[in-house]
């Protein structure tokens, strides 16, 4: 047994269009989780035009999931940060304030899009924030940084179920740690910038934090929990993300570069981080407010 999932911004999804779906795949009744926002039915089976239907779909700006039924609702959240449970990339933003901006962003572009090495393109722009106040890094964090919409909710919902939350991130614990106080995640991990003399350094503690970190983190906290990685739905944009994406039991690419996304069966380009608990079916009643509504 399977469930098809439709999410898309309030106000957007069309009961009809839900309607002639299930109806074209044969499915069982519609159950609305938000009204013009989210639906699900079941299905008996894969639709083998699955993906021809998803792209019909996101140009009424509709997301689609068809995943198994069984084990949906998850005990764990592990995601990043940069792009996924904020909106933007810090060390862009630090980058901005050292007068390098425009060169940090395209790396940082490369970089996500699975294009350059991650660790190599860390290391280059953290390079070029030598000699930067250290000071700029929290007037970034009350300024320059804000949150992705539906992330309160994610976290305060999947808690409130008995869900365990971790933050696992390639940028830095200077914003790791402030986002995780915030939001409420119970650990959080990143590289850490190096200051001396209140000023940074250029460089970054090691080891450095990448891709096979992320899938290193996931290995220690269920096993450390007792869980099995079909327990966890993570979340990130960034091919450095791919790892963990892949080997947990949902993994969302949300908003992600395309070339990421592509290598996902759960894409999520239309709805916010309340999506993750659309698809793990969630109605929006049973959403708990978060410390922080972003």
């Amino acid at each position: 047994m399977f469930i098809a999932t439709l999410i898309a911004p309030r106000g957007v999804l069309d009961p009809a269009l839900v309607h002639a779906l299930r109806n074209a795949w044969g499915g069982g009744d519609a159950l609305w989780l938000a009204p013009d926002e989210a639906a699900e039915f079941a299905l008996n089976q894969m639709p083998d035009n699955r993906w021809d239907v998803w792209g019909d779909l996101q140009q009424a700006r509709v997301d689609l999931v068809v995943q198994p039924a069984t084990g949906r609702r998850k005990k764990m959240l592990l995601a990043d940060m940069d792009s996924t449970m904020i909106c933007q990339e810090c060390i862009d933003e630090l980058a901005e304030v050292a007068g390098v901006g425009a060169h940090v962003k395209e790396i940082t572009a490369r970089a996500m899009n699975g294009d350059l090495d991650f660790e190599g393109a860390l290391l280059e722009r953290v390079a070029l924030l030598r000699g930067l106040d250290a000071g700029v890094i929290a007037k970034v964090l009350e300024s320059r940084i804000t949150y992705m919409p539906g992330g309160a909710a994610l976290l305060a919902t999947m808690k409130a179920n008995g869900a365990y939350c971790a933050l696992v991130s390639g940028g830095f614990t200077a914003f790791t740690e402030a986002v995780a106080a915030t939001l409420g995640f119970d650990e959080n991990r990143a590289n850490t910038l190096l200051i001396e003399g209140d000023v940074l350094t250029g460089d970054v503690g090691r080891p450095i934090l990448g891709r096979e970190a992320k899938v290193a983190a996931l290995k220690d906290i269920t096993t450390r929990l007792g869980l099995a990685e079909a327990e966890v739905i993570a979340v990130g944009d960034g091919a450095n993300d791919l790892g963990m994406l892949g080997r947990a039991g949902s993994g969302v690419a949300l908003h992600a570069k395309p070339s990421v996304a592509a290598k996902c069966d759960i894409r999520i380009n239309h709805g916010d981080l309340t999506a993750l608990l659309y698809l793990q079916g969630y109605a929006q009643d049973e959403f708990v407010a978060g410390a922080h509504q972003a």
